[in-house]
């Protein structure tokens, strides 16, 4: 037997509601799918012509590796932050393959084996993985619920120990949808500040905000207050996942975005992961991307706005949300979420996120994704208030 390394768990035994709807899918089942978050699969008329006209004029293959990216398309990028009002200089960018390989980057950069990552709990649940993939450990801090979301600061400050590496914010979150507000920012800052700690905020969602909040931070970019780091990719802000190009904005101090600077480019210097042709079509890629992004949160507010139509007379009601692709559904405790989400499955032929895939902390929530088609999403939503009625 060869020995393997311990970074991961390697079990591959699935749930049951993932042998559930692999069976269903078996079986051939027409099934209304509420997980959907894939644009290129959400929208019929993914513009797949004009994506592939920018790649036909693309005029030079010649491989010139630059560590931090291609000088043009990193003006590109800072180009898109100038139409929307933000300044940032190209100096202060770097190319990655993906966030999630923006994530492995800076982990390299400030842990070692063993250390640890502040992240917030519900969330994504790939930092498990991106952080035990460099050896080091995830620490949860709580985000908490009294008709919005905001950061338990306690929770945040107690977590904090001498292994910590780095603490991570996502804004807006995934899956709550909530953004961080202005004294959250200066609170997470002085905090950050007092432990000599670097701030990674994942903004991947920011321009997707589902009302007016003006309260509501939606990037970190221009905050010199303290070292941190801004992750953002064609994968949502363009809806482009399968283009496989993001970056790090690096803000903070001079001297230690320079310091900062130097060890990526050092990092980056070791992989050189991301294509040419991607960078070369990014300026179009950029462009064709802000239609998709308009038409990714016209349909994220539109479901919304239905799905909490739908849902008005029943015992099932969605939180507060004030960006991103997906809302969570809070239902009655009258079953555990496995069993909600079984049983909208196996007599609804439904497919839902349970909360505990975001490790919600309590039950029963399921969580949708907002950009599904709409008619798919309202039928789902309606067989779900038939559901929840029958229970309740």
């Amino acid at each position: 037997m060869y020995r393997y390394s311990q970074r991961l768990p390697w079990a591959f035994s699935s749930n049951p509601l993932t042998r559930s709807i692999q069976e269903k899918r078996r079986a051939q089942c027409p099934l209304l799918d509420l997980t959907v978050s894939n644009p290129t699969q959400a929208f019929d008329d993914y513009p797949h012509t004009d994506i592939r006209a920018i790649y036909s004029d693309v005029n030079s293959y010649i491989y010139e590796p630059d560590p931090a990216g291609l000088e043009s398309a990193r003006i590109a990028v800072s180009n898109w932050y100038a139409k929307r009002g933000i300044s940032l200089s190209p100096a202060n960018l770097l190319l990655t393959a993906s966030t999630s390989e923006a994530y492995a980057l800076l982990l390299k950069l400030f842990c070692d084996p063993g250390d640890e990552i502040l992240v917030p709990l519900p969330s994504y649940p790939l930092f498990e993985f991106l952080a035990a993939l460099e050896a080091v450990r995830i620490v949860p801090y709580r985000l908490r619920y009294d008709g919005a979301w905001f950061v338990d600061f306690d929770t945040l400050r107690a977590n904090i120990g001498p292994r910590t590496g780095a603490i991570v914010v996502v804004n807006p979150n995934n899956p709550t949808g909530s953004f961080l507000k202005r004294s959250e920012s200066h609170q997470l800052f002085s905090l950050a500040d007092e432990y000599n700690l670097p701030v990674i905020s994942d903004e991947v969602f920011m321009q997707y905000p589902l009302a007016n909040s003006p309260d509501c931070v939606r990037t970190f970019i221009g905050n010199d207050s303290g070292l941190n780091f801004s992750l953002n990719g064609l994968s949502k802000i363009a809806g482009m996942p399968q283009m496989k190009l993001g970056w790090i904005a690096i803000n903070g101090p001079a001297a230690d975005r320079q310091i900062a600077r130097d060890r990526l480019e050092l990092l980056l210097d070791t992989y050189l992961s991301v294509n040419t042709p991607v960078q070369r079509a990014l300026p179009g890629l950029l462009d064709l991307g802000a239609q998709v992004e308009e038409r990714i949160r016209d349909r994220a507010v539109r479901n919304l706005a239905s799905g909490q139509e739908i849902l008005r007379n029943t015992a099932a009601h969605f939180l507060h949300a004030e960006g991103g692709w997906s809302a969570i559904v809070q239902l009655p405790s009258v079953l555990s979420e496995e069993a909600w989400a079984l049983r909208l499955l196996d007599e609804y032929n439904i497919i839902v996120q349970p909360g505990y895939f975001f490790d919600m902390g309590s039950e029963a929530y399921v969580v949708v994704s907002l950009i599904a088609p709409p008619d798919q999403f309202d039928e789902g939503l309606r067989r779900l208030a038939h559901l929840v009625s029958s229970e309740c």
